[in-house]
């Protein structure tokens, strides 16, 4: 197994830890909603220590169901990754076309037979050190 191929295996397992350990070790059993968004956490806290706090804005657009409001935050991270795989997919082929053009033309018979065609000592330019 190659060194990338295990580095991969083991990104892959640590996420798979960090979406199975939660639930496996029952850390939301105590509360009435067990995985509630940062968002819901902070409300409660809020008005926790200030019961008479009013938001100083209200959201443009209330989903009509938790459901809903999940879908949209999965389309929205769905997308997000979609933009960061087509960024470093771009990348990466750029790279690989670069070195393949480079490989090319450090490789092709037309750039052996010029180099060849050259005497020692004098430049392509006709410009001899001392032939003027």
């Amino acid at each position: 197994m190659s060194r990338d191929a295990r580095i991969n295996a083991l990104l892959l397992l640590a996420v798979a830890a960090l979406a199975v350990l939660p639930l496996v070790l029952g850390l939301g059993d105590h509360k009435e909603e067990p995985f509630a968004g940062a968002d819901a956490e902070a409300e409660t806290a809020i008005t926790e220590i200030e019961p008479d706090y009013e938001p100083w804005f209200s959201p443009l657009y209330e989903p009509p169901s938790g459901e809903v409001e999940s879908a949209l935050f999965a389309l929205q991270a769905a997308i997000g990754a979609g933009v960061l795989a087509y960024y470093f997919g771009l990348r990466r082929g750029r790279r690989q076309g670069e070195e393949r053009a480079s490989a090319t033309s450090r490789h092709s018979p037309a750039a052996d037979a010029s180099e060849e065609d050259v005497p020692a000592g004098d430049s392509p330019g006709g410009n001899s050190p001392g032939g003027n």
